[in-house]
Parts: C-alpha cells; structure tokens; sequence
C-alpha cells in the first residue's frame, strides 16, 4: 500500500515537472499574441469614465473567462480526434493576425477619415450611457473571442506530443494567464491617468506632485499607442512564425534571414496578399 501511495506521488511529481517544462515553451510562443491581447483590450478598456473603468473591465474579464471555457473542451477534443486539423486552423488563424496588423499599418499611412457629423451636445442619459457601455462590453468580447482562440490553438500546437493530462493542464494554464495577466495589467494602465489626476489636487496644483500627476495623464494615450505598435509588430512576428514553422518550402526559403526578419517578412506578405484580398472583395 505504501509502496503505491509513494509511486503515485512519484507520477504526480513527473507529471508536474513536464507541465514546466513544456509550459514555458509554451508561453514563450505566445507571449506575442498575448501582447497583441494586451494592446487591443487596453484600447477598449479606456475612454470610460472613472467610476466605470474597473466595472466595465471586470464585465470583460468575465466574458474572456466564459470565452476560454467554451473554447478549452473544443480544442481538447480536436487534439484527441482530430489532431491533423490543428496546423490548418493555426493557418487561417495566422492569415487573420497578418491581415489585422496590414490593415493597421496601411491605416496609419492611409487613414480612414469620413465626415463626422456635429455631435449632439445634449448630457446622456444613464440608459444610453449603459448601453453604449454594453456595446463596447460586446465588441470587446468578440475581439477576445478571436485572439483566445488562437492563443490556446497555438498553445496546444506546442504539447500535442505531450499526454493528454499534459495537454489538459499546460494549455488550461497559458489560457488563465491569457486572461488574469492581461486584464490586470489592463486594469493597472486604465487607472495611470486617475493616479495623475488625484495627486494634482492633493498637491493643489503645485509642486513636485503636480509634475508626477501630470506626467501620469499624459502617459497614459502613449502607453496605449506605443502598446498598438508593439502588439501590430507581434502580430505579423506570430503569423509570420507559424507559416514558417509549418512550411517547409518557405522556410528553406528564407533560411538566410534572421528568424525574426524573416517572421516579419512573412507576416507582412501575407497580411498584403490577405488586405489586397479583403479590399477586393469589398469593391466586388
């Protein structure tokens, strides 16, 4: 008897010592797309007011969990039965991360500016202020839909040699960490601007805490926009990543190229043929 209690806690132990293992690469793969994750909810989550911020965020947060629980058994059924369609849905999901951060990039060079109506100055009432919270809440979500997806389909690209028990726990954690590291980070940015705002009035709008204060409001939208780059560049280094590593022929290709140049190159080549594509289909 003692003897199996001893030899049971010996499989947990190799257990828990392969799940580190393959956890850290598994979170190196997607630290990238977590960035992406990172810049696109920090966008969403700010422009509330104050007192709205961490509600509204929190209602996001929740909605990323729910996300990830209908997500997980999806992708643990399609390890155990059908894993060969693990590498083409990473593909699709990698033509769709090359083609957003094309468009934003083609956006930042051409922007779309259609006419702005003059806006009607009269206060919300708190009905159309929820509501529009509800709208946003719900574009938020959608966003964190797509990327959760391929932030566990990449994840368990990474454990599919790995058991089941494995695969279980590996991805169930870089899906966790997808949602409580990136919404607590958001949750930390979202508040800069607050911080700033409350220590100019204790300082009365002197002095070295006015400086600070001020520095944080205008820290905020810099954060943000150079979170955007950075989540744009991860974005074509992940697409560009997965077709190189699951395409032999390009990635013979490009052999003579630094890894992360030639992520970029890819990443940006397809996101161009996938934009020229989209646009085209819109003029059809």
């Amino acid at each position: 008897m003692a003897t199996g209690f001893f030899a049971l806690f010996d499989d947990i132990a190799l257990l828990m010592d392969d799940v580190s293992t393959v956890s850290q690469v598994a979170t190196q793969k997607t630290a990238g797309i977590l960035g992406d994750d990172l810049a696109v909810n920090a966008e969403k989550a700010s422009g509330f007011s104050a007192s709205r911020e961490l509600p509204v965020l929190w209602a996001i947060t929740k909605g990323s969990l729910l996300n990830k629980l209908i997500i997980l058994p999806f992708a643990f059924l399609l390890s155990a039965f059908a894993p060969w369609a693990i590498v083409p849905i990473l593909m699709v999901g990698g033509v769709y991360l090359a083609y957003e951060g094309a468009e934003k990039i083609h956006e930042y060079f051409y922007p779309h500016t259609p006419h702005q109506p003059i806006k009607d100055l009269t206060p919300l009432s708190k009905e159309m202020i929820l509501s529009q919270e509800k709208s946003k809440i719900k574009s938020a979500l959608i966003t964190d839909f797509i990327l959760s997806i391929e932030i566990i389909i990449i994840a368990l690209s990474t454990v599919t040699e790995q058991t089941l028990p494995v695969q279980i726990i590996v991805v169930s954690l870089i899906a966790l960490l997808a949602t409580v590291g990136v919404y607590g980070i958001v949750a930390l940015l979202v508040r800069i601007d607050d911080v700033g705002y409350g220590m100019i009035r204790r300082s009365g709008g002197l002095g070295v805490g006015t400086t600070i204060g001020q520095f944080l409001v205008r820290l905020l939208p810099k954060l943000i926009q150079s979170l955007t780059v950075i989540g744009t560049i991860a974005m074509l280094l992940v697409a560009g990543g997965i077709f190189l590593h699951n395409l032999h022929t390009l990635h013979a290709l490009l052999d003579f190229m630094p890894m992360l140049l030639g992520d970029l190159v890819v990443g940006l080549g397809v996101g161009g043929i996938a934009l020229m594509g989209m646009r085209l289909l819109k003029r059809g």
